[in-house]
């Protein structure tokens, strides 16, 4: 099984959804959405998610409380019990701080992504090439700039989970932190 990391930047006025592996290369863009809009909208509506939804990838992406629980996106539980639910929720902290950190080599290698003052769709086509090149330095193994990852997001829970993702939760919980 394959785990992917799903998390969202915010950048400027345009939100970026991004995808990454754990050797930090970015295997999916969404760019092409209004800062408005929400996470969980921009990956249902994205691409990706029709092909998870078609049973096209057989993985799992992770992603913060802004986004709903699904088969193939974990999410951490929201008011986790001590003990399993908990020691789960740190492991998906721990697997997400790769997707931070990501973002951050990205943004120390690119400094435009810290304030682009363009328009939105050349704005988007900045953030897709700097994507590439990101890929391409990590393929290299170009030098990468020094990183803090940043807090845990505060976002407020999604509470639209759908049972099949409660469920597929809840046997990764008990197949793997139940000691």
């Amino acid at each position: 099984m394959v785990i992917y990391n799903e998390m969202s930047v915010f950048t400027y006025n345009e939100i970026s959804s991004m995808v990454c592996d754990s050797l930090c290369h970015i295997t999916n863009v969404e760019a092409k959405w209004p800062g408005s809009v929400h996470d969980s909208r921009i990956f249902r509506e994205s691409g990706l998610c029709t092909l998870f939804e078609r049973g096209a990838y057989n993985g799992i992406l992770l992603g913060d409380r802004g986004y709903v629980c699904r088969q193939y996106f974990m999410t951490p539980f929201p008011d986790p019990n001590p003990g399993p639910q908990t020691r789960y929720n740190a492991a998906l902290a721990k697997t997400r701080a790769r997707i931070e950190m990501t973002f951050g080599q990205i943004k120390g290698r690119f400094q435009c992504l810290k304030g682009l003052r363009v328009a939105p769709d050349r704005a988007c086509d900045i953030i897709v090439a700097c994507a590439v090149v990101h890929n391409i330095a990590t393929i290299r193994k170009e030098r990468t700039p020094v990183v803090e990852v940043q807090p845990v997001d505060d976002l407020q829970p999604v509470h639209l989970d759908q049972p099949s993702g409660r469920a597929a939760r809840d046997r990764i919980v008990q197949h793997n932190f139940v000691y």
